[in-house]
């Protein structure tokens, strides 16, 4: 596929956006500027806010306060927007029907639909398992199929939740190499992980978070070499973050 042109819900931009809980923040006061660009990593330890911040920052969750905007906009329906959950839901269909579903979701007219799904699964390695029930491929094949009806919407910015948890390095690497790829079609790909070691192989840039909030943020060459804040050197050490 070609280059795309800017997206239009870039900068994506959080002001002092606060998520509760009952009385528990989970993002507390959180500012914070996606561009257009290589992916960001978001890093952290469990329950600092990565997937309630994705959430956000798809249009899924509304803040309790402060302020989100995309391209400028506080209100833009998520069309060119998409999002790959840790464990995705397969559709009782075949891989080929939950790309066509999600197609048809998006639009896409009926007489595209047969091609377009074939690209699809080209592009993300499962055309051999077109017709394979969803539900009886391997974790990693449903990630990657997960990852195919996200790209179904042709999105500008893709957000992906821990999406190699618990998959083995196989796996991994075929995720990654997706990753890559949409990443280098122009797609800006915002990425929660807790795997160091993905975070160096994949990020332009590094979000760090703890308890909902914005620790450290910067170039990720520069983030690992020299991190500046005690949370940061922390976490790059493999020390717990409490």
């Amino acid at each position: 596929m070609s280059m795309r042109t800017p997206a239009l819900d870039l900068p994506l931009l959080f002001v002092d956006v606060r998520i509760s809980a009952g009385d528990t923040a989970i993002l507390d006061r959180l500012t914070l500027r996606l561009e257009a660009g290589a992916p960001t990593l978001l890093i952290g330890p469990n329950g600092s806010g990565k997937t309630t911040l994705l959430r956000a920052a798809m249009g899924l969750l509304a803040p309790s306060s402060g302020l989100i905007t995309w391209g400028g906009r506080e209100h833009s329906p998520p069309t060119r927007r998409a999002i790959v959950f840790q464990r995705p839901t397969m559709l009782r269909r075949s891989a080929a029907g939950n790309v066509r579903y999600a197609l048809a979701a998006a639009d896409v007219p009926r007489d595209k639909r047969a091609r377009r799904t074939e690209e699809l699964l080209a592009d993300v390695g499962l055309s051999s398992l077109a017709h394979r029930p969803a539900r009886r491929l391997s974790g990693g094949e449903q990630q990657r199929l997960a990852l195919a009806r996200a790209l179904a919407r042709n999105p500008d910015i893709l957000f992906l939740d821990e999406p190699t948890a618990s998959l083995d390095p196989y796996a991994t690497k075929a995720i990654e190499d997706i990753v890559r790829a949409v990443a280098a079609r122009g797609v800006k790909v915002v990425m929660a992980t807790h795997d160091l070691g993905q975070a160096h192989r994949l990020a332009g840039d590094i979000v760090l978070l703890h308890r909902g909030r914005v620790v450290e943020t910067g170039a990720a060459e520069g983030f690992f070499a020299s991190p500046q804040t005690a949370e940061a050197r922390k976490f790059i050490a493999g020390e717990l973050l409490v």
